[in-house]
């Protein structure tokens, strides 16, 4: 992992305008990124984690331009690629890809593998149309553990696994530099997953990708990445190496999550019970803090005041008035 930053985001906010209806006034919005900052580093795969409905496919997305921002800046080679047009932005669409979460919606299932993945290096003039482009499939096919015979074969003739193959072919097909993976394994039975995570780390080692690597399994983001954010209703909370969320988690929030992994021993209770309720609506937030409506250690100050982004330690960033003291 190289300590040069290969994408920057600061104070990126989304935000989606509602509809009026019984619940919701006129010119309402969800709130789904919040005013986040960080950096991926090249070589480096950033684990981001939270709850269903914290943002964390939003902000993948929003990063790499799929969805226009509502402000802030995503810098990529010394440019604010959010303010490109997409003329602009097309010769940077080979280097910014996504594999997507669903292996079963995010294939079209009128096209067969070799247009899937051939396509788009046909548009980046990558390869051109024949024996060029059919190599060329050929061997992204192969480095991602398919068969040259699957070529002319459509998605629903293939398994989950293979099909989410088929996403990361795609992918790497265009020699990108930076790969969103919005839960590239959470519709896998256990026994994929393991053996698309080792392909996406030996892919990584082989070609120099980096990742923002989302997931709501904390094992699974531990096993792939060097650092891992922690993302509550549209905002980071914490962000750390992984040995140091880990071994010292900082944000009651984080604790509450590391303590739901499930145990290997069944005769040791969870401690999921330090906090309760949902995670609130993103378009009426909570005042202050976005987590004291669940924090079993609120005071009245995180009722009132949002809390500062502070560096613990080296590299340990945390949002809580608290943090160190509980």
């Amino acid at each position: 992992m190289s300590n040069k930053a290969i994408i920057q985001v600061k104070n990126l906010t989304k935000h989606f305008p509602v509809k009026k209806t019984k619940l919701f006034e006129p010119r309402s919005f969800v709130h789904a990124v919040n005013d986040v900052s960080f950096d991926i580093y090249e070589g480096e795969t950033l684990g981001l984690v939270g709850e269903s409905g914290s943002g964390k496919s939003t902000l993948g997305r929003t990063m790499i331009n799929l969805y226009p921002a509502t402000a802030g800046e995503v810098i990529y080679k010394e440019q604010n690629i959010l303010e490109l047009s997409d003329k602009k932005m097309k010769p940077l669409r080979k280097e910014l890809q996504i594999i997507f979460q669903d292996p079963y919606s995010s294939l079209n299932p009128r096209l067969n593998v070799f247009s899937i993945i051939g396509e788009a290096m046909v548009e980046h003039k990558i390869a051109k149309k024949g024996k060029d482009l059919e190599d060329k499939v050929q061997e992204i096919m192969e480095i991602c553990g398919l068969s040259a015979y699957h070529m002319y074969r459509y998605p629903h003739q293939f398994s989950g696994g293979q099909r989410q193959r088929i996403g990361i072919a795609r992918a790497l097909a265009l020699n990108p530099k930076f790969v969103v993976c919005d839960e590239p394994v959470s519709a896998l039975d256990v026994s994929i997953q393991s053996q698309i995570l080792n392909l996406m780390m030996d892919l990584q080692d082989r070609f120099g990708l980096s990742y923002l690597f989302i997931s709501h399994d904390l094992s699974v983001v531990k096993h792939i990445s060097q650092r891992i954010g922690v993302m509550y209703l549209g905002s980071i909370v914490e962000m750390a190496s992984k040995e140091d969320l880990y071994k010292n988690p900082l944000h009651p929030y984080t604790q509450a999550l590391l303590a739901a992994i499930p145990k290997p021993d069944p005769n040791k209770k969870s401690d999921i019970g330090n906090i309760k309720g949902e995670i609130p609506s993103n378009v009426n937030l909570p005042k202050g803090c976005p987590f004291h409506t669940r924090c079993p250690y609120a005071k009245d100050i995180c009722r009132e005041k949002v809390p500062e982004t502070r560096e613990m330690e080296k590299g340990h960033t945390v949002a809580c008035h608290f943090a160190g003291e509980i």
